[in-house]
């Protein structure tokens, strides 16, 4: 049944977003996206951030059907009116500072909140997985979407199947990273992705980068990511990430590639139980065959 009485939610830079009732026609960031398709609730529309290009990035699409809603690009490409096209009445997106709104200019994110509401939800490095989880349930609940109870227990599940994999005797080291190229790489500071810190609390060993300017990134060259010596490698696979086959001309790469075992990595997955499920499934097996083979 319809609910025609007032909705509101309150998002993740504080403010209270409300409308006439229930919003049914949702534009979303596609990370927002994915989550909310996760839930049971199907975007209108989909928008990129400025790492993007023309076309949505397959690898942060989750299990949204692409061919069947609509990209309405990223960056400069995205004005207002263009975010307003297929007539939302929510437009859901993240951020990770708790003041902008993730993928859109500041200008274009004040002209559209003056003409349609937008919720956010914070991802960055102030939240563990577990509460962004939580949030965007939150958010799908709101609109009338909730998660079944046996996503709850396979959830439960996964997490003890990744800390009998990580608490072992021998203990596989795993790095994260985003390759940008034969010459540099960025390595994932595992405290500053919720995934990762999720990851390393339930046993999963991840070695520091080297201390730097970067908050969420260390970039270095390959020789410095293969010292740490990685026995699981979470590698970036979103389009702006360079792919493997470029960096094989380097031979710390190569060294990388002949000793560990690669598992694609999305930092901008969506947030579910039935994603996460997947995601800490894949990260324990690959564990659990590391030490195996060491």
């Amino acid at each position: 049944m319809k609910q025609s009485t007032p909705w509101e939610f309150s998002d993740d830079r504080g403010r209270l977003v409300v409308a006439g009732e229930r919003p049914e026609r949702i534009v979303a960031y596609i990370q927002a996206g994915a989550t909310l398709w996760d839930h049971g609730v199907r975007p209108v529309g989909l928008f990129g951030s400025m790492h993007d290009g023309v076309a949505a990035d397959p690898a942060k699409a989750g299990e949204l059907p692409l061919s069947e809603v609509r990209y309405l690009g990223s960056g400069a490409a995205l004005h207002p009116e263009t975010l307003l096209e297929d007539r939302p009445d929510l437009v859901v997106a993240v951020t990770y500072d708790g003041e902008q709104v993730y993928g859109l200019a500041a200008k274009t994110a004040q002209e559209l909140e003056e003409q349609v509401p937008v919720a956010t939800v914070a991802v960055g490095p102030g939240r563990s997985l577990a509460e962004v989880r939580e949030r965007f349930a939150a958010l799908a609940g709101s609109l009338g979407h909730g998660e079944p109870l046996a996503l709850a227990r396979e959830l439960d599940a996964a997490e003890d199947e990744l800390r009998r994999a990580g608490g072992g005797p021998v203990r596989p080291r795993v790095v994260a990273l985003s390759p940008a190229g034969p010459d540099k790489v960025h390595l994932a500071r595992p405290g500053t992705w919720p995934d990762l810190r999720a990851l390393a609390e339930h046993g999963v060993e991840f070695p520091e980068p080297a201390a730097g300017a970067g908050a969420n990134w260390s970039t270095v060259g390959w020789a410095e990511a293969a010292a740490l010596a990685p026995d699981v490698v979470l590698i970036d696979v979103r389009v702006n990430a360079a792919r493997v086959e470029a960096l094989r001309t380097d031979e710390n790469w190569r060294a990388i590639e002949a000793r560990a075992r690669l598992l694609s990595w999305n930092p901008e997955a969506p947030v579910s139980r039935r994603a996460h499920t997947r995601f800490f499934t894949e990260v324990a097996r690959a564990v659990r065959a590391a030490a195996a083979g060491k």
